[in-house]
């Protein structure tokens, strides 16, 4: 039986994030699919419905999320507080796209909260082809971190999580693109 979080979740995904028509992408793609996801989970039962869904995903081992600033932030912020509320505290950090231009000049915020050898889950808003999040798995494991978990709210459908894989690692996606667009004489 199909979790009816994830039938809320689309709902709310389709009517704030998704749109339709001609967009280029971060990766530089053109599609003619849009999801900006922090509409969803910036608003409040969005944010509750993700990071619920987040948690109930995460393996056992897990001591800290993060993820790509931006995209993550809402996500990271939502699934610390429920982790709270759930009796298992996780900690969060951000993933910079370039080091703090002072101060430590650190790529990773918050990261001398979780120990050495951590290990995390990194989140993410949308994945297309991975790019970011590759980028984050690749800046927590240098900053000493052990990535054994990557979720997104939403993966594109678009090779992303094959480049994962390569990478040894397998996206977890809580929906996907084919979960929130009608299917051609059909509906999703």
């Amino acid at each position: 039986m199909r979790d009816p979080r994830l039938d809320r979740l689309a709902a709310l995904l389709r009517a704030r994030s998704i749109r339709t028509g001609r967009v280029v992408l971060a990766s530089g793609r053109v599609s003619d699919f849009y999801v900006d996801a922090r509409l969803t989970t910036l608003h409040p039962e969005g944010a509750w419905l993700v990071a619920s869904l987040v948690l109930d995903r995460l393996a056992p081992e897990v001591v800290g999320v993060g993820g790509p600033i931006a995209g993550a932030d809402p996500i990271v912020g939502a699934v610390v507080a429920l982790s709270w509320r759930r009796e298992r505290p996780l900690l969060g950090f951000q993933v910079r796209k370039e080091p703090k231009g002072h101060g430590r000049g650190l790529w990773i915020e918050g990261r001398d909260n979780l120990p050495e050898g951590a290990p995390v889950c990194i989140v993410e808003d949308t994945v297309t082809t991975g790019g970011s999040l590759l980028r984050a798995v690749e800046r927590a494991a240098g900053s000493g971190l052990r990535v054994v978990q990557c979720i997104a709210v939403v993966d594109r459908e678009e090779g992303g999580a094959d480049r994962l894989a390569e990478a040894g690692l397998r996206l977890d996606a809580l929906l996907r693109r084919r979960d929130l667009l009608p299917e051609p004489g059909g509906s999703p």
